[in-house]
């Protein structure tokens, strides 16, 4: 369920980020010869491609319904995010672990350390500019949830791997200053290395996390539990209606598919049995817009 939030507006703040970023960081790479500068530059470029991978993603969950998609695209958001967790994991984590690895035992000088310590910065704010426009877009989502509780419930893919994006690149950024720091200060590139191998690992285990949650999604998880409760109070609570005999849910992107078997109160007629089940329906989706198919069927028992 939206809930207001925009995923669009992250996932743009996040890609003009990464490609200012990483153009700065290649070309102190070049100049610096920094391994730690390296990963986090190729780590830059593939977060530029995994946000637009996720824009591909949204635009394609919006094609209508068909034959053989009859309740829509709305997963291909999970599929896409699930392919950007691999180029986390990837792309990211094993290339930026093998180039720390490389370096360990093929040491070269660092050179122009200021100029790195400047780039990795500008990238800091930039990053932070990014994880900004992120967090006030889960926020909307979470509401008193903490942000680890929200990451591990949440049904909404894009913004779970832009968080997980920013974060790794965040934490990324800091360990790549330190690593050019203790390196321009003592003088070994040993340093240099391990921020490489450092930076490799952190994206790893976020890519892990994500892709974890991701699959989730994909398999087919419910609504959220509290929008559960909620549908459940709502229709519990419509004069017509006795009581909810069951629910079953499927969040399918940023839609979901919801099917119902409740008791009706008498109704006297067959005709006034099934207005009633309609007029439940119609308050139900003007109360819950995001249902894209609503299933109800009254019962006497489950």
């Amino acid at each position: 369920m939206a809930g207001g939030a925009n995923p669009v507006k992250a996932i743009l703040y996040a890609l003009g980020a990464n490609f200012a970023i990483a153009i700065s960081k290649y070309f102190a790479a070049f100049v610096t010869n920094s391994g730690s500068m390296l990963a986090e530059a190729v780590h830059s470029t593939a977060d530029c491609g995994n946000q637009l991978l996720l824009l591909l993603g949204l635009k394609l969950s919006k094609r209508p319904p068909t034959s053989d998609y009859p309740l829509g695209y709305g997963k291909e958001t999970y599929f896409w995010s699930f392919i950007v967790a691999l180029m986390l994991f990837s792309v990211g984590g094993l290339f930026s672990a093998y180039e720390g690895w490389h370096k360990l035992h093929e040491p070269e000088p660092l050179g122009y350390p200021m100029l790195a310590l400047g780039v990795l910065l500008f990238g800091i704010v930039a990053e932070g500019f990014s994880m900004w426009g992120c967090i006030k877009e889960v926020n909307k989502l979470r509401g008193e949830d903490s942000l680890w509780r929200w990451f591990r419930t949440s049904r909404n893919s894009e913004l779970v791997v832009i968080f997980g994006e920013d974060l790794a690149a965040l934490l990324g950024l800091v360990l790549a200053f330190c690593a050019v720091l203790a390196t321009w200060v003592t003088g070994d590139p040993m340093w240099d290395a391990l921020g490489g191998i450092a930076i490799g690992v952190l994206l790893i285990v976020v890519a892990i996390l994500v892709g974890i949650e991701v699959k989730q999604m994909l398999v087919g998880q419910g609504v959220d539990d509290r929008i559960k409760k909620e549908m459940i109070d709502f229709v519990s609570s419509q004069p017509q209606v006795d009581r909810v005999l069951n629910f079953l849910s499927m969040q399918m992107g940023p839609e979901a598919m919801v099917a119902l078997k409740v008791k009706m109160k008498p109704a006297g007629t067959d005709t006034a049995l099934i207005d009633n089940v309609n007029a439940v329906e119609a308050k139900f989706r003007e109360r819950f817009p995001d249902v894209a198919f609503l299933f109800m069927e009254p019962d006497h028992h489950d």
